[in-house]
């Protein structure tokens, strides 16, 4: 690879590290100071949401918030303190977890959305954004 290729890789891998920091801190901030969650909260919350029965399996919210499976035990810890989530045994497989979400979790998730499409309208641009609706 020459100089110039790396150079461009590096500048665009910096632009994007960049640009994410910019759009995570700010819904950070506003999920915050408006609804007391976090980015990670929201995004479990919305991947329960949208699912058809408003559950699912551990490993699925995993890589559905991008963290590992321990740190999603903590965060779903944290969410069923809170009364937003509750697990459930797969009544298939005795060894798997369900999460699932509460009606609090629902309200609070509905609550935050046009927050996050927001925040997201105003750091990303005025695009049009998926999610469930």
């Amino acid at each position: 690879m020459s100089n110039v290729g790396e150079r461009a890789l590096v500048h665009e891998w910096q632009h994007l590290s960049a640009r994410h920091a910019t759009v995570s801190g700010a819904l950070e901030g506003e999920l915050h100071r408006l609804h007391g969650i976090g980015v990670n909260e929201f995004e479990a919350l919305e991947r329960l949401a949208c699912e058809g029965e408003g559950k699912c399996r551990g490993a699925e919210l995993s890589d559905a918030v991008h963290l590992s499976q321990s740190a999603v035990s903590r965060l779903v810890a944290r969410l069923e303190r809170e009364g937003l989530v509750m697990r459930a045994m797969c009544e298939a497989d005795r060894r798997g977890i369900f999460v699932k979400l509460t009606e609090e979790g629902r309200e609070l998730y509905l609550a935050a959305k046009p927050t996050h499409r927001r925040v997201l309208a105003e750091t990303l641009g005025d695009n049009e954004f998926c999610g469930c609706d």
